[in-house]
């Protein structure tokens, strides 16, 4: 569903920025801002805010629009009252985008929103409203996902859509990056050694597995061949013994039988 919500984002940004492309007047250019800062389906405005045509605006009579479309692209409806004397008038869908952009905003920077300061930042007078706005113009939209709670009068955010990031937030976040890809260049490297410092002990144990192998090996071979000579030395004593007992008897003087008296 989220998928189908990009989508459908990029797909009215692409119509909106065709339309400027194609329009040459700083009246036509506004009304286009009007239309599409009215559009119900619309929340994401910073590209909008790039498009070489609606720079055309800046410096004439009609350069309230494009300061409404940054509003749009960054700020709620409490910024508008702040600023309502230089910008030009909402139309009630405009109010209805505004304050839906105002809850995503809040939903940014905390997932339980009191319904005290919900009513305060929508302009909101009584809590029915207020829950009535949250069911029908922002869950039933689509741009957020949470419960109502009215025991403890809060509003529990479980999914809110992004916004379009400011200047600086968009630098912070590029920093953030860039810290995190230095750092994660730091960890590859250290696990890289770690790896080569681990091959290069592998193949010392390998080394000597195979000194140990070779000298017991060799060990091995050692003890067979005393094993060998040594029976060949036993059996040369056996014969030799033999031999020794043979010319014993042969050399030892008979004794001679006594006759009988």
């Amino acid at each position: 569903m989220a998928m189908d919500a990009e989508r459908r984002q990029a797909e009215l940004i692409g119509q909106f920025s065709a339309q400027a492309a194609a329009l040459s007047s700083a009246p036509q250019l506004a009304a286009l801002v009007l239309e599409a800062t009215s559009h119900p389906a619309l929340f994401a405005f910073s590209e909008l805010l790039t498009l070489p045509a609606l720079s055309k605006l800046a410096g004439t009579q009609y350069a309230s629009s494009l300061d409404l479309l940054r509003l749009f692209a960054y700020g709620t409806l409490k910024d508008y009252k702040s600023n309502s004397g230089s910008l030009p008038a909402l139309l009630p869908d405009q109010v209805r985008k505004l304050k839906q952009l105002s809850v995503l905003t809040l939903a940014e920077s905390t997932k339980i929103l009191p319904y005290d300061q919900l009513m305060q930042e929508l302009d909101v007078s009584n809590v029915r409203e207020l829950e009535d706005f949250l069911i029908n113009e922002c869950m039933y939209s689509g741009i957020v996902r949470g419960k109502l709670d009215q025991l403890r009068r809060c509003f529990e955010v479980q999914f809110a859509a992004g916004r379009d990031l400011t200047p600086d937030q968009l630098t912070n976040m590029i920093d953030t990056l860039s810290d995190w890809l230095g750092t994660s260049d730091s960890l590859l490297h250290q696990i890289q050694e770690k790896i080569k410092w681990a091959d290069t002990m592998s193949e010392v144990n390998k080394k000597h597995q195979k000194e140990f192998e070779d000298r017991v090996e060799e060990a091995k071979k050692s003890i067979k061949q005393a094993d060998i000579d040594l029976r060949g030395h036993d059996d040369f004593l056996s014969e030799s013994g033999g031999i020794m007992d043979f010319e014993e008897d042969r050399i030892r003087p008979k004794r001679r039988r006594q006759p009988p008296a």
